[in-house]
């Protein structure tokens, strides 16, 4: 009997959902307050989860959950970038 390997679930901050990690975009915080786009998911500071889909980045930016949850403006060049991302890899 093989072990399945246990996928890491996170919770999309705009929608609620769960999914597996690789389904999600971070944002995240840095100690000095900068905000950026982690597709490693591995920078430091506080995360913040966000489904790659148009719709569930609309109501983060529309409902500043980020913003929230990050304790942080953001600026409009985070919600440009993780568009660009979700729609990269629609055309993959």
């Amino acid at each position: 009997m093989a072990l399945q390997k246990k996928i890491p679930l996170r919770k999309c901050v705009a929608t609620g959902e769960m999914h597996p990690k690789k389904e999600m975009i971070r944002v995240v915080r840095s100690k000095e307050g900068e905000v950026s786009v982690d597709l490693t998911g591995k920078k430091s500071g506080r995360g913040a989860y966000v489904s790659k889909t148009e719709e569930a980045i609309a109501v983060a930016r529309k409902k500043k959950v980020l913003e929230n949850q990050l304790e942080v403006k953001i600026p409009e060049e985070i919600y440009e970038e993780l568009i660009r991302v979700v729609l990269r890899e629609q055309l993959k």
